[in-house]
């Protein structure tokens, strides 16, 4: 027996968590990205991490595609980028007005976020709807600031 879903969702909605930006570029050059907040480390040796991404998710795709991608952990102040990929905005339009570089394994890596980890894909995980992506950090990027939280359906800050 389990749980229904809407007391499933009302409860997780009540783990605070950061907020990301997964990204990553497609073989013909195209960018991808999508707002996730379903992101943890999985090992320091060797330095993993794993992505939730839902399985009709472009961005999905493309990371298992590609076999790389990055995860862009934005600062208080970077709200705006994160409702831009979470939208039903076009890849596109997510990508607009944000200023970002190629990091080395050609993820987008957004240049003001709080920290950008760039992987490679080691291992996939389909769970219901869902991949669990585990990728092995290639990459750093850490800059100073407060994270942007997400807590009962609302952003928050640190007090």
């Amino acid at each position: 027996m389990s749980v229904n879903e809407q007391d499933f969702k009302n409860a997780l909605k009540l783990w605070a968590s950061g907020v990301t930006v997964v990204t990553s570029k497609a073989k013909d050059g195209s960018l991808k990205g999508m707002t996730a907040t379903s992101f943890s480390s999985v090992s320091v040796d060797p330095p993993q991490i794993f992505v939730c991404i839902n399985q009709s998710a472009d961005t999905g795709e493309n990371i298992l595609e590609g076999k790389a991608f990055a995860v862009n952990i934005l600062k208080a102040e970077q709200e705006d980028i994160s409702n831009q990929f979470a939208g039903g905005a076009s890849q596109e339009q997510r990508f607009a007005n944000v200023n970002w570089h190629e990091g080395a394994l050609g993820s987008p890596m957004i240049d003001d976020a709080l920290a950008s980890l760039e992987c490679t894909v080691v291992e996939k995980v389909l769970a219901g709807t869902h991949w669990v992506i585990i990728g092995e950090v290639q990459n750093v990027d850490c800059r100073s600031g407060d994270p942007l939280l997400y807590y009962n359906s609302a952003y928050r800050e640190v007090k």
